[in-house]
């Protein structure tokens, strides 16, 4: 689960970061590092400098469960397997091929010659390194959940071959392997601590190396001269500026003082750069995003612990009305836990609550509940983590919920970081939260949500057996139309029992200078940053 945007990072001034962004950008005009090389459009590589007000943590694949780290990973590192620009399909990256010998059997044979970036060479026992000592370090803010649960064990056969025994069969198990959290570490790695997070100690086989990691202010990614693989990079380096704030972030790119601004500019600021942005240089570029936002219930606390109630909420959501009044249209309607574009999806909700609100079968349905109302209920949301526009969100959920008289809504917040602690402990009636995809399947949008060991937890009290049962069906399903099938029938499912409600999906945005180019080629349901599509060689 990847659950970080819009994360406000408590970085640099805009005059700070441009400081360093230009010092770091003078000199040979390559920025340093890698001799000049030509872009596509034959003119000289330069630097990218780009902009963002995440916050970065750990870049150990063993202890990184975020959008920002996991962005460093895809851009310095290797995994065996890995999701092509645009694509949906897990394609060879690191390994040379991957196949299942039988259901619960996976074999992997290593591309020759490949190095990490200190030059040395990278074989099947790196591979094994990597999954042993994630799951051993088990970091409780890690992704090794994505791989413990299936995984009996990793062998190196030989020198370039690599055996997963699993303990189902589990055809999601590629699509595993493409994730950041499957990057190559060497086997010097500590095997029971996370490595630091400095240009002298993370060595990786990417794309770039890491040249300065300063969370606090700048990351710095060089070219990595010993990669070994089929990414082709245009532009010398990239030099990503930290921003205190979306205003900031903002005026930088309209100033120049950065290239690309991307995660987050809140709808106000990209509806002003649509406007605005073309006399200062700056055009918005936009791409269909695979991130969720929803309101989830607990399941085990008065008054949501009645189905009914669940469903009466449901049938009182305007979505459409959200996305335009908080999101200026910059998210679209979700009806469904699984977004547009991947296999399987059913707008199940639309489908079983309509599109617009439906006051009378809410009042049946809270008749049926035997409850009184209006129902008194304590909603939470989350500003300094999902972005300025959930307040927004929220008073406009309120406002629907409160219309027919039947619910009296308190809206509540507390800092990111308690509020996690709460909605874990299951101390809220109802709260929100937001989905970043580990991988591009639909199991990556019913497993960690549906299933009794989901990743809410307390938080949302939810098992059942049903549930269960369809989501091994679907893991385990050889064939693809059945597994599709089986995948509508648990949406279908969980429309019903409404444990939780889908309520929007993204769009990739970011404001982009002229004369970069590439932007478009990255905005995919991967939903990272690539790095080295990025062309700088028009850059004025």
């Amino acid at each position: 689960m990847r659950l970080s945007w819009g994360r406000k990072a408590m970085v640099l001034a805009a005059g700070s970061a441009l400081a360093l962004a230009l010092a770091a950008c003078g000199g040979d005009g390559n920025g340093g590092g890698a001799a000049p090389t030509s872009g596509s459009s034959g003119g000289e590589q330069k630097p990218l400098v780009f902009g963002t007000t995440d916050a970065f943590g750990t870049v150990d694949p063993a202890g990184s469960y975020d959008n920002p780290g996991w962005e460093i990973l895809y851009n310095t590192g290797q995994t065996l397997l890995a999701i092509p620009p645009k694509g949906t399909q897990p394609e060879p990256d690191a390994a040379e091929k991957c196949d299942f010998s039988d259901p619960k059997t996976y074999v992997c044979t290593l591309r020759a010659g490949l190095k990490f970036s200190d030059g040395s060479a990278l074989d099947s026992a790196d591979v094994k390194t990597t999954f042993d000592r994630m799951i051993k370090i088990a970091d409780p803010n890690g992704p090794s959940s994505i791989f413990a649960d299936q995984l009996e064990t990793v062998e190196a056969t030989d020198a370039t071959t690599v055996t997963f025994k699993l303990k189902i069969a589990d055809t999601t198990w590629p699509y595993r392997l493409t994730t950041a959290a499957a990057t190559i570490v060497p086997s010097e790695y500590a095997q029971d601590k996370l490595q630091e997070s400095t240009p002298e100690t993370v060595i990786l086989s990417g794309v770039y190396k890491i040249e300065k990691y300063d969370p606090s202010q700048q990351i710095i990614l060089a070219p990595n001269e010993n990669y070994q693989g089929s990414k082709e990079r245009k532009n010398s380096k990239v030099l990503i500026q930290l921003f205190k704030d979306e205003a900031s972030l903002k005026t930088a790119v309209e100033s120049g003082d950065i290239q690309v601004a991307y995660r987050s500019l809140n709808p106000t600021l990209i509806k002003d750069l649509q406007d605005n942005g073309a006399a200062k240089g700056v055009k918005v570029v936009t791409g269909d995003g695979t991130g969720i936002s929803y309101l989830v219930f607990n399941n085990k606390k008065a008054p949501f612990d009645k189905k009914e109630v669940r469903q009466a909420a449901a049938a009182l959501l305007d979505r459409t009305t959200i996305a335009k009044l908080a999101y200026n249209d910059t998210v679209q309607p979700l009806y469904t836990m699984v977004p547009k574009g991947m296999d399987g999806h059913v707008e199940a909700f639309k489908d079983l609550y309509g599109d617009k609100p439906d006051p009378a079968k809410a009042k049946t349905l809270l008749q049926t509940a035997g409850v009184t109302t209006p129902l008194k209920v304590q909603m939470w949301y989350s500003p300094d983590h999902y972005g300025e526009a959930s307040a927004d969100m929220y008073q406009e959920i309120e406002r629907q919920l409160e219309a027919g008289g039947l619910f009296d809504i308190e809206l509540k917040t507390i800092a990111w970081e308690q509020y996690k602690e709460q909605y874990a402990a299951g101390a809220f009636q109802a709260f929100q939260l937001g989905w970043y995809p580990d991988f591009p399947d639909p199991d990556n949008y019913l497993s960690p949500f549906y299933a009794t060991n989901n990743f809410i937890g307390d938080g949302l009290g939810y098992s059942d057996p049903k549930a269960d049962e369809l989501l091994t069906s679907e893991k385990t399903e050889q064939d693809p139309a059945k597994r599709k099938t089986t995948m509508e029938e648990l949406q279908k499912y969980e429309a019903d029992v409404a444990p939780m409600i889908p309520i929007w999906q993204d769009k990739m945005i970011a404001a982009v200078r002229d004369g970069i180019t590439g932007v478009e080629e990255t905005f995919d349901p991967l939903y990272t940053f690539r790095f080295w599509l990025v062309d700088t060689s028009k850059a004025k």
